[in-house]
């Protein structure tokens, strides 16, 4: 049984809007729970009444009714809330309060800037109009290079709004990653920066952002925020557009077109590590319900309260934190490091601003806790009530050390999606303990369960994530994907009509909570036993003059294997024999004999994509002899120039 590290009090779970949401079902639809795991058993069992549910508690606004909740449970073909004409962003305005703070924006510069909810509607209506009077209509696609600055957010709600189709990078993306992208969609306008600021030093992007356009001629009109230089529109074609100029002059009144349920919202991205990045659409109406239920009843984000999440415009998670308005909260937003001018950077901030909901990655708390920082002691937390993760599995050391040393009295929020939902699978959860190493729960309406390798569901061993029921926010499609063959490809091949995810995870079927083992294809199938990568990097984590590892398990020729475990040393010391030895009895004692690597090797970095992600997989293609061009995406990754150390290697394997 893992260690109970915090329970929520009487009071937090009674003031809860699931304890409501529990209320409501009683009182209009006789339904009473007698805990968590029944509501969630109901939920997956009668999904249609479950999401119904979900539209008339929230209240949701629709121009038409709908005729039908779902049309089937075949996946992904199935169409949810057919005839209802709806609108995303109307409803995160649905709680507006003209004199009440929207936004919270922080920087590496040290602005702390609030925005009023009548400033924001303010700008969101002249945007709007400014689009509408240069031909923007329902259906086209507007493109952003922006950093995670208040005019991403005002951009997004301006082109939601119209029903036109958002997109976005961050501008760390070099410029053929970003062609990639949006080329494929064939955008209209293009809202972009100058450049930007990061780890104290100014990136000019000028040139990336000519070389972007001159690769989309799709492209009828560029907006320009001069955000790095004031002059920036210097250094561009005349015909762009200073976007200041239109928050100016142009005004108008914030109307909401209503679009179809199933219309397309935003176009998101995956990592496009080994090849062209799929082009993932979702929908107005599923990402409406499924961020309702989400921010509700799994974050349990209330009017008043300030949502952060740390994130980037290129990251799922910055269209996860606007949804933060539905709930009536504002959201704190923050450009630059984390790590600038120091590691306790976003602890300062969370202080200045009063976060009540702190979103972050387990590798920032992982790196938090190895740098030994003491946030408790050196800032006033108290506004904090709880803190999520995500982009990684959160080791159980990592969930101790926030309750020892950030705050002891905090609903800790481990969670799992991915850019493929626009949200989590599972997650946090009022009424449930928090206990080491464990997320809380399978979310509301995710019918979620671990498959062993003849495919039935397991509890308490292994498994293969698979969802076996669809759920509004799965894409609708993939842009420009004939017949839905690379949609199909994604999840449905392995498990005929079920989701599979890639994730391998274990259900504690004496908590109900789970634990992420890493990704499927990055397991490592030692002599016929399967190992999470999670589990190496659990143990490798505690040994401190190791600052960051990477594992692979490679099949080779006569069924060998070869299982390297690649580590980047603290402050560049050398890895000696000693420390070898520390990490292979580390593993030993944890875990097996089975999880001793049969090298362990010294560099200089470990490859990561531009959104925080280890790149295990690539890497394993990389040492497989396979094509580079077919490997890796180097135009995807942070710190490209890391792979150089694993193409040598292949050659001495």
């Amino acid at each position: 049984m893992s260690k109970k590290l915090w329970e929520g009090s009487k009071q937090l779970k009674e003031n809860s809007h699931l304890h409501a949401y529990k209320q409501w079902l009683f009182t209009n639809k006789g339904l009473e729970f007698k805990n968590y795991q029944e509501l969630w058993q109901w939920s997956v069992t009668e999904i249609e009444d479950f999401w119904e549910s979900i539209w008339h508690y929230f209240k949701v606004t629709s121009h038409q009714p709908y005729t039908k909740v779902l049309s089937s449970l075949e996946m992904p073909n199935c169409k949810w809330f057919e005839g209802a004409t709806i609108n995303y962003a109307e409803h995160l305005f649905k709680k507006a309060k003209d004199n009440k703070t929207a936004i919270i924006f922080g920087n590496e510069s040290g602005i702390n800037q609030e925005i009023s909810w009548l400033e924001l509607k303010t700008k969101v209506a002249s945007l709007a109009t400014y689009f509408k009077s240069i031909g923007v209509i329902k259906g086209d696609r507007v493109v952003a290079f922006l950093p995670n600055i208040p005019e991403a957010t005002i951009a997004f709600l301006a082109v939601n709004s119209i029903g036109a189709i958002w997109s976005s990078t961050s501008p760390d993306f070099g410029s053929e990653s970003v062609v990639d992208r949006f080329a494929q969609i064939e955008p209209k306008v293009l809202i972009t920066v100058d450049g930007y600021q990061y780890n104290g030093k100014p990136y000019d992007k000028s040139n990336i952002v000519n070389a972007i356009v001159d690769a989309l001629p799709t492209l009828k009109k560029v907006l320009v925020l001069p955000y790095l230089n004031a002059n920036a529109l210097d250094n561009f074609p005349k015909h762009y557009e200073n976007i200041n100029h239109v928050f100016n002059t142009v005004s108008g009144e914030l109307t909401f077109e209503p679009v179809a349920f199933n219309h397309p919202i935003w176009v998101l991205y995956s990592s496009g590590t080994t090849g062209l990045p799929k082009a993932i659409v979702h929908s107005h109406g599923g990402i409406l319900l499924e961020h309702l239920k989400y921010m509700a009843f799994h974050n349990d984000v209330h009017e008043g309260e300030r949502f952060f999440w740390f994130s980037t415009t290129g990251w799922m998670m910055w269209n996860f934190v606007q949804a933060a308005f539905l709930m009536g909260a504002s959201i704190v937003l923050y450009d630059g490091s984390p790590t600038f001018p120091n590691f306790n950077k976003l602890w300062q901030f969370s202080e200045d601003v009063k976060i009540d909901h702190f979103g972050t990655s387990a590798p920032y708390l992982v790196a938090c806790m190895k740098k030994g920082l003491l946030p408790k002691s050196a800032f006033d937390l108290t506004s904090i009530r709880s803190i999520s993760s995500t982009g990684a599995p959160l080791p159980p050391e990592a969930f101790d050390y926030v309750y020892s040393n950030i705050k002891e009295d905090v609903w800790l929020c481990s969670m799992a999606g991915g850019t493929d939902v626009c949200t989590a699978f599972v997650g946090g959860l009022p009424e449930y303990a928090v206990h080491s190493g464990e997320i809380q729960c399978r979310a509301l309406g995710v019918s979620l369960y671990a498959y062993n390798d003849n495919g039935n569901p397991v509890e308490d061993e292994l498994g293969e994530m698979v969802i076996d029921k669809p759920m509004p926010s799965m894409p609708i499609y993939f842009w420009n994907d004939r017949n839905n063959k690379r949609y199909k490809a994604s999840y449905f091949e392995h498990y005929p009509d079920k989701w599979r995810h890639g994730d391998f995870i274990k259900i504690n079927s004496k908590t109900n909570g789970l634990i992420i083992y890493g990704r499927s294809d990055a397991t490592l199938n030692r002599h016929g036993i399967r190992i999470g990568t999670s589990e190496i990097y659990r143990a490798v984590n505690k040994i401190k003059s190791v600052e960051d590892s990477l594992i692979v398990n490679l099949e080779l020729d006569e069924g060998k294997h070869y299982m390297p475990l690649f580590v980047k040393m603290r402050n560049n010391d050398k890895l000696t024999d000693d420390i070898k030895t520390q990490i292979n009895s580390q593993l030993k004692k944890e875990y097996s004999p089975r999880h001793v690597p049969d090298k362990i090797i010294q560099v200089n970095d470990i490859p990561y994509t531009i959104s925080g992600k280890k790149m295990e997989a690539p890497i394993k293609k990389i040492l497989l002899g396979m094509p580079l061009e077919k490997s890796i995406n180097f135009d995807s990754m942070r710190n490209p120039e890391s792979v150089q150390f694993f193409i040598e290697f292949e050659k001495g394997i």
